[in-house]
């Protein structure tokens, strides 16, 4: 009966049988069938069908929260008592500048506390590692808030917020920072990135058409570019170029100051899993 009460909860969380049935790799008649079970088990049906669609009833909604209560109790059966008993592989996506300043420090924290999880870290870029934790190619990501709505079996938790600072050469007068945008050469974070794309939208709030010389998505490389003279760039105060402290002006934006947020993307029928639970707590306490 647990399979077909992780059935519900999908239907519920994608809406109809068929997207349901996609989502947990079945047909829609499977799913169909394993609702059927679940509502003569019950004693009461869950849905009120018309034609090829299916309406949660008033019986299915007050099932959905004690549906997430037995299954959450019983995976409680299958949490070892010591942290160190925890087996498994966790796959893990993160853009680069989380692979390269936080995770380390994260998969540490997680192998004290478990070296049984075997971690796979996959490089990507936000929208690319998104679409693979809603395909269940990998567990879950630390990617940028995507300027759209998530799926419904998708789930989103902040993990921080990074601002757009300016960055210009060392040896440039400073000014105000409006005004430095419409004068100088200009180097853009590209615009198919998440980060890209607000940076576009800022410039089109202030209604600055700036003189591009070069895109590129990677931050350090951009931060270099700066400090060759090459131009200025609008980027998140985040990674390995400040780390590493380039010969650079770091310019704050006042209040026209904007933000960068980091997520942790996961599937809504995973978040339970002691593993991700475990690796959730050292992202948290990283941050």
């Amino acid at each position: 009966m647990l399979r077909e009460l992780k059935t519900f909860l999908t239907v519920v969380r994608c809406g109809t049988f068929a997207a349901a049935g996609k989502q947990i790799g079945l047909t829609q008649s499977a799913v169909s069938a394993q609702i059927r079970n679940l509502e003569d088990s019950v004693g009461q049906a869950l849905f009120d069908r018309t034609g090829r669609t299916a309406t949660l009833n008033q019986a299915g909604a007050r099932a959905v929260p004690l549906a997430e209560k037995i299954l959450e109790q019983f995976s409680l059966m299958s949490t070892p008592e010591r942290l160190e008993d925890y087996r498994g592989e966790l796959r893990i996506g993160a853009i680069g500048t989380v692979q390269s300043c936080l995770m380390p420090a994260m998969l540490l924290k997680l192998r004290e506390q478990a070296p049984g999880i075997e971690t796979k870290l996959v490089p990507g870029v936000s929208l690319d590692l998104l679409n693979q934790v809603d395909s269940g190619e990998i567990d879950l990501a630390i990617i940028i808030r995507p300027p759209f709505q998530l799926p419904k079996e998708l789930e989103l938790e902040l993990v921080r917020s990074e601002p757009f600072v300016l960055v210009a050469p060392i040896d440039m007068d400073a000014n105000e920072p409006l005004k430095m945008l419409t004068e100088h050469p200009f180097i853009r974070y590209d615009r198919s990135s998440f980060g890209g794309r607000q940076v576009t939208q800022f410039m089109r709030r202030q209604r600055i058409q700036p003189r591009q010389v070069l895109e590129l998505d990677e931050l350090d490389a951009i931060a270099k570019m700066v400090e060759s003279g090459l131009g200025i760039a609008l980027i998140p105060e985040a990674g390995l170029w400040v780390e590493n402290k380039p010969q650079v002006q770091i310019i704050d934006l006042g209040d026209k100051v904007f933000h960068r947020d980091l997520v942790l993307i996961s599937r809504y029928g995973s978040r339970q899993s002691p593993a991700q639970k475990l690796f959730r707590a050292c992202v948290m306490a990283q941050v």
